[in-house]
């Protein structure tokens, strides 16, 4: 846990805010590498997890951008409402589930909305590498876009490439062709609403890109068909407790009831906090973090949000 002060807040677009936090004592923060979210600790014991979007070689300090979301569970309206310059907050050390690839000869970047955020980091880290990359910004409208005067102006601005929905045809995105022909050693990086998200990737994969080369991080889960769930029982590998799942209550919520420790966050199966080791049973993902391939190998759990389609699972808890 970091401990640091917010000491710059400023109104990127219309919904829009970023927050630079800097250490309490003036000391550099931990590294961080492009592609990397911290946990935000806010008031009522809520943690939320935002993407660092500034450059990675900057050790003073670490930037965030928010959106206030209409639906908010809390989370982006503290950030919006209620965080000012002068405040310490409670954060966690970077972590990185989004990361670019190492060994990757050419990066397409899609951000869409405040999916920018991770982008921006990626696009300063490459361009530090002289890497081969483009990066494409689609946003609704100008006033709704954040960071346009920043990239503009950055040292990679030739690089972008600016996708206003609202403006004329000939400047909006055109994914079929930038991903028609894929290529060994190019990846695919994508961020942004679910539509925006479902848009990239279906388009991917009706070009063939292969899997291991398409990386996507989600900021909200798909909503799911919960009419036909039913009751199933968890053990835990610790202690040989059972505990009955009930068809509408979640694996976190039962267990956090009993006072089973299992750190979470976004509680919808995308940011990855509380995957978990499953050691027997049969998951039904319905997670966004896990690969597809990682769902089928069947060996991580996501408590807060799938179910079994065994009677019983049993938890590496």
């Amino acid at each position: 846990m970091l401990e640091v002060s917010v000491t710059r807040k400023v109104l990127e677009a219309e919904g829009i805010c970023s927050v630079e936090l800097c250490a309490v004592d003036g000391s550099p923060l931990p590294p961080f590498q492009a592609g990397a979210h911290i946990d935000v600790h806010l008031a009522d014991g809520l943690t939320r997890q935002y993407s660092l979007c500034n450059d990675s070689r900057e050790r003073h300090r670490y930037v965030i951008s928010v959106l206030k979301d209409p639906a908010s569970r809390g989370g982006s309206s503290a950030i919006h409402e209620q965080i000012e310059p002068g405040q310490t907050l409670a954060i966690g050390a970077p972590r990185n589930h989004f990361p670019l690839t190492p060994a990757a000869k050419r990066h397409l970047l899609f951000g869409g909305g405040i999916g920018i955020t991770p982008m921006l980091a990626m696009a300063h880290e490459l361009h530090h590498q002289g890497a081969d990359f483009e990066l494409h910004y689609s946003f609704r409208s100008r006033k709704r876009a954040a960071f346009i005067q920043l990239l503009g102006q950055a040292p990679f601005a030739s690089r972008v490439h600016l996708h206003d929905d609202s403006g004329p045809q000939a400047q909006k995105l055109d994914a079929a062709t930038l991903l028609a022909a894929p290529a060994a050693g190019s990846h695919i990086y994508v961020c942004g609403p679910l539509g925006f998200m479902s848009f990239i990737l279906d388009t991917a994969q009706a070009a063939r890109w292969p899997a291991d080369q398409v990386h996507r991080e989600f900021f909200a889960a798909a909503a799911v068909d919960q009419s036909a769930d039913t009751p199933f029982e968890v053990q835990l590998a610790s202690s040989g407790q059972v505990f009955h799942i009930p068809a509408d209550r979640t694996v976190f919520e039962v267990l956090d009831a009993a006072g089973i420790d299992i750190e979470t966050s976004c509680e919808q199966g995308v940011c990855g906090t509380c995957v978990t080791r499953l050691l027997d049973g049969i998951a039904d993902h319905r997670d966004q973090f896990l690969t597809a391939a990682e769902q089928a190998a069947n060996d991580r759990f996501t408590p807060c949000c799938s179910r079994a389609k065994t009677p019983r699972l049993v938890l590496d808890l």
